[in-house]
């Protein structure tokens, strides 16, 4: 019992002040008590010590311990073995908060802009009533699109860009728009645009659309208000008086149209003739109108707000005529005038690419930028500049600080009749050369109003060009058909009426060897389909391993993977021979891919001569005969046939960009350097 009592006496002792404590909180019944009264204050054996409280308590010789009072907490923080660990701490948790500042800060100064969807992959141009039929009644639609999107997922493209699709009463069902804001119903409803724009959109894919601004249909609300003269729509369109008698106009000036003859056309209900670069079922928008250019910014923001991802814009040279209506000069001055009705006779000074075109131009990429304002949903803007001088193409580019078109399409490749490693070398450099510093390149080998390539030039080179696109620097575009190598079809018994020359290249698409290709199960398709469609189709491609279509599979799946294409350096080695021969590299990659591409007989080639401290062998990356890929082949003669091209792969630390004899040679849109510690892209080269 005494023991009991003594313990006690202890602990009680320990709440009043006492230096030890064993660290535990006591059960709250054993709070301490005041002193009995009538217990014995001089009894020594239950005499306890008092802290007199007006003092100072004295903590020297303590030790920490839990649950200690907040005062004795201070006192232990003051002194230094507690108090310069925790600066030490704190200090260097600042210093490393500033690191990551700088080194984000740093990381994003020094790292390239990133390369938008539009200029990642390449773009897969369709002509809609030619791609599939889905309701089996000859004419290809939307939902045929859809149908085939698991298909164009296997091309590795990033961007699918479909051609006028609007309410038309036109055969060709391109240039004249009766309504902008409408699907024609031969390829379906507004409906399956929406569904058509959010599978391509699940897929990972992009769509841009045509729009050709210029002109509209002669059966347009617009020019039938216009020519009645009500309100504002008297002027909607470019009117001007003119004599006609007996049948016969006498136009205001010698302006003729795109397809020939005079570009003034006589109407009866206004009394006047209305003006048309095209057909005179296509006249032409007046943009010096404010309210016309209002409408055409409205049109455009309605697709846009559909969610589409960008437009191609097409005719945008032909916006603004001259207001002085004076004859344009011939060519051949000594010519009668009388005489002059082809397009090709006269200089067109005063009705194409006029003062004020270029701002209505801007003013469309102002809309696109005001919908790209949300993260990840840029709004793309190409302009289709056919036929026009590359001085006058590059202006499509904009000015240094003011943006315009993220580029004009390049059609140049397409205008080569006949091919040669000179005529591809000067198509290359001409654009590389004379394209702005940043701007980004685009290069395409067909198109809906071109003769396709395997007609134009041969089937021998259908490999040899797509190898081409895929290894240039910047965007490569195909134009559907072209993966399989397509060509025109026969010009006879179209059963069509709209300028037949441009209907060749727009043949159904050629799925597989059953009835009209796979494109339709109609008994008559809108175009017949091309004679060869047994052998050159989609699913015996599939089957063959040295087939167009897998070259095409492997060039653009080495197109996404490698940086080198995307981002590197392009540097040319030579063109006086039948072969083109060029390099792609990367700063901080040590690696090059040399391309060789013969357009012409067969030839023998030393790249060791081309050069210096060139291995006597490289290994084939891609062949566009797939026998000779992962192989090799000796670098001091080097033996290609007609149309065959190869990537070979060698590894050096001295880039040719870097050369003194190369400088003059190489071309690069968007530097970057690559760091295989981080795994990051940087400008600092």
């Amino acid at each position: 019992m005494a023991e009991d009592e003594s313990k006690r006496d202890s602990l009680q002792m320990n709440r009043k002040g006492g230096q030890i404590n064993n660290g535990f909180v006591q059960n709250e019944d054993n709070l301490e008590q005041d002193p009995d009264p009538g217990s014995s204050q001089d009894n020594p054996q239950h005499s306890t010590v008092r802290i007199d409280d007006s003092r100072e308590p004295s903590f020297q010789g303590m030790r920490p311990y839990a649950g200690m009072p907040k005062e004795v907490l201070f006192q232990f923080s003051g002194q230094a073995r507690y108090r310069l660990p925790r600066e030490i701490l704190f200090w260097l948790t600042i210093a490393s908060v500033l690191v990551l500042i700088g080194a984000t800060i740093t990381i994003i100064v020094i790292s390239p802009k990133c390369l938008d969807w539009w200029q990642q992959g390449p773009m897969y141009q369709i002509y809609p009533r030619s791609f599939k039929d889905s309701n089996k009644d000859g004419n290809g639609d939307l939902k045929g699109i859809q149908d085939k999107l698991d298909y164009i997922t296997t091309l590795n493209v990033k961007t699918i860009w479909i051609t006028s699709f609007y309410k038309s009463s036109l055969k060709d069902f391109r240039h004249g728009i009766e309504d902008f804001r409408e699907i024609d119903p031969i390829f379906g409803t507004m409906k399956d645009f929406e569904n058509l724009l959010a599978a391509i959109h699940d897929k990972g894919l992009k769509l841009i659309i045509d729009f050709i601004p210029n002109h509209t249909s002669d059966n347009h609300t617009w020019f039938q208000l216009s020519r009645t003269r009500v309100g504002k729509y008297t002027d909607y369109y470019i009117w001007h008086d003119c004599t006609h008698e007996d049948g016969t106009t006498i136009p205001p000036n010698n302006w003729l149209s795109v397809y020939g003859n005079s570009s003034w056309h006589f109407d009866e209900v206004r009394n006047q003739c209305y003006f048309h670069q095209f057909t005179k079922e296509q006249p032409d928008l007046n943009f010096r109108n404010p309210d016309v250019q209002e409408e055409v910014n409205e049109i455009i923001q309605f697709w846009l707000a559909k969610g589409v991802d960008g437009f191609s814009f097409d005719a945008v040279r032909f916006l603004l005529e001259a207001t002085h209506l004076r004859d344009e000069i011939q060519v051949n001055k000594t010519q009668i005038p009388d005489t002059v009705t082809h397009y090709s006779e006269l200089y067109h000074d005063f009705t194409t690419t006029q003062v004020g075109m270029h701002n209505i131009a801007q003013g469309f990429r102002q809309i696109m930028d005001q919908y790209s304002r949300e993260p990840g949903r840029y709004r793309f803007m190409g302009i289709e500049a056919y036929a026009e001088s590359i001085d006058r193409t590059m202006l499509y580019y904009g000015l240094p600080f003011i943006q315009e078109a993220d580029f004009p399409f390049n059609h140049y490749l397409t205008m080569l009749d006949t091919l040669s490693g000179n005529n591809v070398y000067e198509v290359i450099t001409s654009w590389m050369e004379n394209m702005p510093e940043g701007k980004w390149p685009n290069w395409m080998i067909g198109g809906p109003d071109i003769s396709r390539l395997t007609s134009r030039l041969g089937n021998a080179y259908v490999n040899v060009m797509n190898m081409l696109l895929f290894t240039l620097p910047g965007t490569p575009i195909t134009y559907y058909g072209e993966e399989i190598g397509m060509g025109n079809i026969l010009a006879s018994d179209l059963n069509e009426s709209y300028d037949i020359n441009t209907l060749l290249s727009k043949s159904p698409m050629q799925w597989d060897n059953s009835s009209n290709a796979g494109f339709s199960e109609a008994n008559h398709t809108w175009l017949p389909t091309s004679s060869d469609y047994h052998t050159v189709n989609v699913e015996v491609q599939k089957t063959q391993p040295r087939s167009a279509l897998k070259l095409y599979q492997e060039l653009s799946l080495l197109h996404a993977n490698e940086l080198i294409l995307n981002r590197g350096w392009f540097c040319y080695l030579r063109n006086d021979s039948p072969c083109v021969v060029y390099t792609r590299e990367l700063d901080g990659i040590d690696k090059v891919f040399i391309v060789v591409l013969n357009f012409g007989e067969s030839t023998l080639l030393n790249l060791q001569e081309m050069i210096s401290h060139l291995p006597a062998r490289l290994r084939i990356i891609l062949s566009t005969d797939s026998a000779y890929t992962g192989g090799e082949v000796d670098t001091s003669g080097l033996y290609l046939n007609n149309g065959e091209g190869l990537i070979l792969q060698y590894n050096t630390k001295n880039l040719l960009h870097y050369r003194t004899a190369f400088r003059d040679r190489c071309f690069v849109s968007h530097r970057a350097c690559y760091s295989s510690v981080l795994d990051i892209l940087y400008t600092s080269c």
